[in-house]
């Protein structure tokens, strides 16, 4: 919801569609409907004698083809002169926002990466073309990748594969970092004056809630809240390094290393390879604490930026439809043999594992040949097309254009152990399909475990039900290590070697 003259805009769902609403701030508010739509409506966002918002079809995400709207508007009143802006098949125009200047500013990946532009009543400018990320795929309603200072320049967040900087964009059209201490930032911005507010993490610092004060001089941060307990500030931490792993003639895929924590140089340890979820997600540089959770046990940990990530441009974002559980699979296997090559990580202890979307490409590495020992999959996806039919309605037209891959995890042609996790209160992948390969393991004395969490929904990791599932998780590495340390020993019993 934003706030306008007298009343509240905002987005109203049902299973039919979208609508922008207005409500006034009145004693007997009531609601009006300002437009309809069978597909979706981003933010609507009041300007001069205008509104803008973004809009995409239902057979549409918002990262693939998405339009920016401006129409006539004053409170109170309808909308009228309804114009399109930008966007539209083969463009992702987002985020728009009134500039100080009187002019609609949007984010769009016209030129292949999210960039900065301005539509001044006539015609669409660029501000700054960079090769980077300018807005987060918009997996929600009401992100904030960039505000106005009040001196003219605008803070933008700019991704850059795993990292993410402030940059400030002068009026001619020259962008400066920030220095900061962070490597990691929501979409979440807010500008007051010359101050700029941000939640911001680093490889050794949680999520902050942060000031960024830009006046004069340099820049001074001022942290205002922390998300870590406080015993956990000085706690040692493992930090990565960035892999660049060449996995085509033509193409590098991007992976976060963490050593097991306190490691030396030349550590050598069991692994732990992560598919994020989205597909269209991506690695972060920042502290994760149930990264920290297994890399004070002994693992390291590799997060791969496969095939369809964020903050490499559109072509490489979209570049996983049709393809999804095999170029997912071929990555996170390409950075797995790599660690292996340079001996970090040890042969029969190198595992998978992923959430949602990552749980689908985990769970096809152990259906294929490859290093993987094992597999977690946390509220996974197991069949493409009964997810298209049971997803949420933001995420059919995702679900759509993800088939036609390597299709449903055959339960036939997994022999490696398995250990599933799911809620059962999931209504983004529903437990059903879990339950049923679970079932159909056990049925062939295959290697397979589920743990069921009741009353949890599709975010596990943020649930009450947590620390057991990385328990779970832990046991289940720590029992495949023990039987194949246990195959070793009968091998070198029985051969005198």
């Amino acid at each position: 919801m934003v706030a306008g003259t007298g009343e509240v805009l905002g987005v109203r769902e049902t299973d039919q569609g979208d609508e922008l609403v207005a409500v006034e701030c009145a004693e007997s508010p009531q609601v009006r409907v300002l437009a309809a739509s069978a597909g979706f409506f981003g933010t609507p966002q009041p300007g001069p004698g205008f509104l803008a918002w973004s809009s995409w079809r239902v057979d549409d995400m918002p990262w693939d083809a998405c339009e920016v709207w401006v129409a006539a508007y004053e409170p109170g009143g309808r909308l009228t002169d309804r114009r399109r802006v930008a966007g539209g098949p083969g463009e992702s125009a987002i985020e728009p926002r009134w500039g100080p200047d009187g002019a609609l500013y949007f984010v769009s990946d016209r030129g292949g990466w999210w960039n900065l532009f301005r539509w001044n009543g006539q015609e669409v400018q660029a501000v700054i073309p960079l090769a980077a990320e300018c807005a987060a795929e918009p997996w929600e309603l009401g992100y904030s990748s960039y505000g106005f200072l009040d001196d003219g320049r605008i803070a933008v967040v700019v991704q850059e594969g795993p990292r993410h900087r402030l940059v400030l964009i002068d009026a001619v059209g020259t962008a400066v970092p920030v220095a900061l201490p962070y490597t990691s930032i929501k979409p979440y911005v807010v500008v007051d004056g010359q101050t700029v507010a941000l939640i911001a993490a680093s490889p050794t610092a949680a999520s902050q809630v942060v000031l960024v004060h830009l006046g004069a001089g340099e820049p001074r941060v001022e942290v205002v809240a922390r998300s870590e307990p406080y015993r956990l500030i000085s706690a040692a931490v493992s930090t990565p390094t960035e892999l660049r792993v060449q996995v085509e003639e033509d193409r590098q895929v991007t992976a976060l290393l963490y050593p097991p924590t306190g490691a030396a140089s030349g550590w050598r340890a069991p692994l732990i390879v992560r598919a994020h979820p989205g597909p269209t997600a991506s690695c972060l540089l920042r502290l994760d604490w149930q990264t920290q959770f297994f890399t004070s046990r002994g693992f390291a940990v590799v997060d791969v930026d496969y095939l369809g990530s964020t903050g490499y441009g559109r072509p490489f974002r979209q570049a996983l439809y049709g393809r999804w559980g095999w170029d997912d699979v071929h990555d996170c296997r390409a950075v797995a043999e790599h660690l292996l090559a340079t001996g970090q990580a040890v042969p029969g202890q190198v595992f998978i594992r992923g959430a949602s979307a990552g749980g689908y490409t985990a769970l096809h590495a152990v259906a294929q040949d490859g290093p993987f020992a094992a597999a977690t999959a946390v509220s996974a996806i197991v069949d493409p097309d009964r997810w298209a039919a049971t997803v949420p309605r933001f995420q059919r037209a995702h679900a759509h254009r993800l088939r036609g891959g390597a299709g449903r995890v055959p339960a036939e042609v997994i022999h490696r152990p398995v250990l599933l996790i799911h809620g059962t209160n999931d209504t983004v992948a529903t437990a059903t399909d879990v339950q049923n390969l679970a079932a159909q393991l056990t049925d062939r004395d295959q290697p397979g475990r589920l743990l069921l969490l009741d009353s949890v929904g599709h975010y596990v990791a943020t649930s009450h039900r947590a620390r057991e599932a990385l328990d779970a998780e832990l046991n289940h590495y720590r029992s495949v290590i023990g039987e194949g340390k246990q195959h070793r020993d009968d091998y070198t019993a029985a051969n005198g070697s």
